[in-house]
């Protein structure tokens, strides 16, 4: 998923040297959205993969 935000923040950085704005701005919100999404689903398998017995 973080590739997939990497791709996204790409695409608008390309868009915006070409003045395409519209696409930025759609690409740079998806790139957002998606990076959030892996931040707290790692977060999540950090508490998650903790939790060995012994």
């Amino acid at each position: 998923m973080l590739k997939w935000s990497l791709i996204f923040l790409v695409i608008a950085l390309i868009a915006g040297i070409f003045g395409f704005f519209n696409i930025v701005a759609a690409a740079a919100s998806i790139a957002k959205v998606l990076f959030f999404i892996f931040l707290v689903l790692f977060i999540i398998s950090l508490f998650t993969g903790r939790s060995r017995s012994l």
